[in-house]
């Protein structure tokens, strides 16, 4: 009896949530594929439903979805089409969440709390996904949490190249807005040609989400041009009180550059008053021309993650597109 030899060609399909899907369009046109139809609704007590067009059966599956506010109801249909996928048999099952959720709450800082980026990656899991795939997770570890393959991608490379073609002439100092951001801000200063670095050392009130004291500047900052880094602007209170600590402290100007930009409440208000020059981001999550102002910068992360689900999909190293960072 001779043996039958069948050959399959993969087929790599993009999906897209309803949170951002001008970003899953712009990732779709430099991967040269169109973003599968998906018809998606809620029910009148707010239930989701989510149903694909087209079969999936055998395909590669990138499901996008930024998780920007109301974050709960981006999460919950993001795990929906994992489901739906599953059990309309895809044969591989990336969830591509940019701003990973819950990503804040990676462990417990006092009795009784919960570890919610866990579950978050559980509950991934539990849908039905075999790969992660994120841009600068809030802390490293959040990789551990998700049993299978997880691609944590950097957009340290695409802030740097902006701040190089706009300040790259000045006197910059990288500043790390706490001692956990340390280590990040030293990866800056490498790409930066060995730039001085100085961090703020501040305290923080375990009990009062999204408030920070800021004391005082450890490193030497008179005079130049101060690069605050960080992964995220939320409410904008922490990096506004880092720049004002760093103004006090002699800084010549202040560029605040963060991956997210979640700019909630008076995230805008207090960045548009602020003394620094620029705020620089990527569009990780939505910010619509109403929340912009002339100081922000949007930079697009589209490019990084089409040759991430490339990779992925052409099963190449993803890690060599970033030098090895973890």
């Amino acid at each position: 009896m001779s043996a039958i030899r069948q050959t399959t060609n993969k087929s790599l399909m993009l999906f897209s949530g309803r949170a951002y899907p001008e970003l899953t369009t712009e990732i779709a046109g430099h991967l040269g594929v169109t973003p599968t139809p998906t018809a998606s609704y809620e029910f009148a007590n707010g239930e989701l439903f989510v149903r694909f067009e087209e079969s999936v059966r055998g395909c590669d599956a990138f499901v996008v979805q930024s998780h920007t506010a109301p974050i709960n109801t981006w999460l919950m249909e993001q795990l929906i089409m994992v489901d739906a996928l599953k059990r309309a048999s895809a044969k591989r099952i990336t969830v591509v969440a940019p701003f990973f959720p819950y990503a804040r709450q990676d462990k417990k800082h006092r009795g009784r709390e919960p570890i919610s980026a866990r579950l978050v990656a559980d509950m991934f899991k539990t849908a039905g996904a075999d790969r992660l795939m994120a841009v600068d997770l809030h802390t490293a570890q959040i990789q551990g949490f998700f049993d299978g393959p997880v691609d944590h991608l950097f957009a340290m490379d695409l802030l740097i190249e902006d701040v190089k073609k706009k300040w790259g002439d000045r006197d910059l100092t990288v500043v790390s807005p706490d001692s956990g951001r340390v280590r990040v801000s030293e990866r800056w200063s490498d790409k930066l040609g060995g730039t001085p670095l100085a961090f703020i050392h501040k305290t923080r009130d375990v009990t009062r989400p999204n408030e920070v004291v800021a004391n005082r500047v450890v490193g030497e900052v008179e005079g130049r041009v101060c690069i605050l880094v960080d992964d995220m602007i939320d409410t904008g209170g922490t990096i506004v009180k880092a720049a004002d600590t760093l103004f006090a402290a002699g800084a010549a100007d202040v560029i605040i550059a963060a991956t997210h930009g979640v700019l909630s409440g008076p995230a805008i208000d207090r960045l548009k008053n602020s003394r620094v020059s620029e705020v620089l981001v990527t569009n990780t999550l939505p910010i619509e021309p109403a929340r912009q102002f002339d100081k922000l910068t949007v930079l697009s992360i589209a490019p990084l993650l089409a040759r991430a689900i490339k990779a992925v999909f052409e099963d190449g190293s993803v890690t060599s597109l970033f030098d090895g960072a973890s």
